[in-house]
């Protein structure tokens, strides 16, 4: 096995673009090959970020002897298809999110991994960022006492809807499926659980897919985490976990900058209507800077180099996995019986 782990790019949208210039800044990673449909799409994607190999098809991509790994970046749909047939052609998979189109898609997709002795991983990149990691070990720590409850936002609002894949219901589009599913799994990994009720509403596009969608999460520790997602709204895009001693608050948590990040933790008494008001046990706001060294994808690229080169677990297990798309299912499920 090389030093350096050797990608070979699958699909040349905007996020395989975002991955290729992490890998480019990475330290355990290389870019070996890209494939497209077509060899002009992907000798265009090599040339622009200096891709060696092109490959005019995703078959002739996954034959290459220089590829250890493939990044699956294709629509949602394709991801269940192409996933087991990199894995079948012996190559490691990162595979973006969301994982597949229903758990058991997802739970294929890790049974042929296992029979073929290959890595198979969900891109949840936020997940082995320093700020979520220096988030978790804040709660371990018990910075504000018992966690009580979880919030998180995901939205954006595009005009772009022809030729878009989200807005494509053939392809498993939707906001729920390209931004909800964060919020469903920042929910879970806090928690510390698996939700026993799931409830949420969405608005269904004329495409077919949702839009918008709220949704609420209660899990069996009592601990209750709500939602919103969005391809037609704005929100504030951050994610707040509440506890009994204090807040945290994350300004930034999906996409973290570089070269710092920073959370805040608040504590405080909420005004009272009457009695005297007890102060903070401690600075009421405190500024946690988290320092950054890498990209964003770059980590990514190399949490999965380590998993391959030197046997490192998984930040996204399969468990991990099947448990957030159970929840997807639900809601999938729940939306479509909006009034």
């Amino acid at each position: 096995m090389p030093e350096r782990l050797r990608w070979g790019i699958l699909g040349t949208g905007n996020i395989a673009r975002q991955f290729c210039a992490g890998v480019a800044a990475s330290t355990r990673s290389s870019l070996s090959a890209v494939g497209s449909r077509s060899n002009e799409s992907a000798a265009a994607f090599a040339r622009t970020h200096h891709v060696a190999a092109v490959h005019g098809s995703y078959e002739s991509l996954l034959a290459d002897p220089q590829v250890d790994a493939i990044y699956n970046s294709l629509p949602n749909s394709l991801h269940h298809r192409w996933t087991i047939a990199a894995l079948e052609a012996g190559k490691h998979v990162l595979c973006e999110k969301p994982f597949a189109v229903h758990t058991g898609e997802a739970e294929e997709m890790f049974d042929v991994a296992g029979r073929q002795g290959r890595v198979v991983v969900e891109a949840f990149m936020y997940r082995c960022h320093p700020l979520i990691l220096a988030v978790q070990k804040a709660v371990a720590d018990g910075v504000i006492g018992q966690v009580t409850m979880i919030r998180s936002s995901f939205c954006y609002r595009t005009t772009k809807i022809a030729g878009n894949v989200r807005f494509d219901a053939a392809l498993a589009g939707g906001s729920l499926m390209d931004v909800g599913c964060y919020c469903v799994n920042f929910s879970r990994f806090f928690a510390g659980g698996e939700p026993v009720r799931v409830t949420g509403c969405g608005h269904l596009h004329e495409s077919g897919v949702d839009d918008r969608v709220v949704a609420s999460l209660e899990f069996g520790n009592g601990i209750l985490a709500s939602f919103a997602c969005g391809m037609s709204a704005h929100a504030d895009n951050t994610a707040t976990i509440n506890g009994t001693e204090g807040v945290i608050e994350i300004p930034i948590p999906w996409k973290p900058p570089a070269p710092e990040s920073g959370f805040t933790i608040a504590r405080g008494t909420p005004p009272k209507m009457d009695g005297p008001v007890k102060p903070p046990a401690g600075p009421a706001r405190e500024t946690v800077r988290v320092p950054v060294t890498g990209e964003l994808y770059g980590i990514e690229a190399d949490a999965f180099a380590a998993c391959v080169l030197d046997g490192v677990a998984p930040w996204i297990t399969p468990a991990d996995t099947i448990g957030n798309m159970r929840v997807l299912d639900q809601l999938q499920l729940a939306i479509r019986q909006t009034p």
